[in-house]
């Protein structure tokens, strides 16, 4: 069995590390240790999750996926949800999760009855946590449009303004040949916002 951290945060100004500790003292109370890293900036409420499927990708049945909450899995409407079930079950990995005691339960359990209870109360938990984590993420979505849109009938609202300088900049450390991952180091920009001013000052091909 191996334990498989993945650390998600929404976007590049968030630091997706920040639970790194949390998730390792768990893992050290338990006796266990980690033996990969997964780190991705990404909304969890697309399946677009490059590392997550990475993780999916090297697991072996009976390998754990830890995280730090549900919602740092899913935030995914009913549909992807379920897909995602699908996937980690194929696999036979088991989610653990610090905000669900259950799944540290199934963990440890070495009784099959047992186990198997903790199996069908754990998925109904998930469910459950993958739902509210759902209704948070669109209540968020439907309150900022609310504001917007209150905040363009006042005439307040400007748009999102740009970072001229540091795309200015990106341009021209494109232009000298530096590498995505290089720029990315240096601004903290996303790989979305270098294929855009990319596309806008280069003629497109190959990256």
């Amino acid at each position: 069995m191996f334990v498989r951290a993945y650390l998600r945060a929404s976007t590049q100004e968030q630091d997706a590390t920040r639970t790194r500790a949390a998730l390792e003292a768990f893992a050290t109370e338990r006796g266990l240790a980690v033996a990969a890293w997964y780190i991705e900036n990404e909304s969890g409420a697309s399946l677009k999750r490059p590392e997550l499927f990475r993780l999916l990708g090297e697991c072996k049945a009976g390998d754990v996926l830890l995280i730090e909450q549900v919602d740092r899995l899913s935030r995914l409407n009913d549909a992807d949800w379920e897909a995602l079930k699908r996937e980690i079950g194929a696999r036979g990995v088991r989610i653990v999760a610090l905000d669900l005691p259950t799944s540290w339960q199934r963990m440890a359990s070495t009784d099959e009855t047992t186990a198997r209870i903790l199996a069908a109360v754990n998925g109904m938990l998930l469910d459950m946590l993958a739902a509210i984590a759902r209704k948070d993420y669109t209540d968020r979505r439907r309150r900022q449009a609310e504001g917007i849109a209150k905040a363009k009938t006042e005439g307040a609202y400007k748009g999102r303004r740009k970072d001229a300088e540091r795309n200015v900049a990106i341009v021209s450390m494109l232009s000298k040949g530096m590498t995505w991952s290089e720029i990315q180091k240096a601004t903290g920009c996303s790989r979305s916002t270098l294929s855009r001013l990319r596309g806008r000052a280069f003629s497109p091909r190959a990256t």
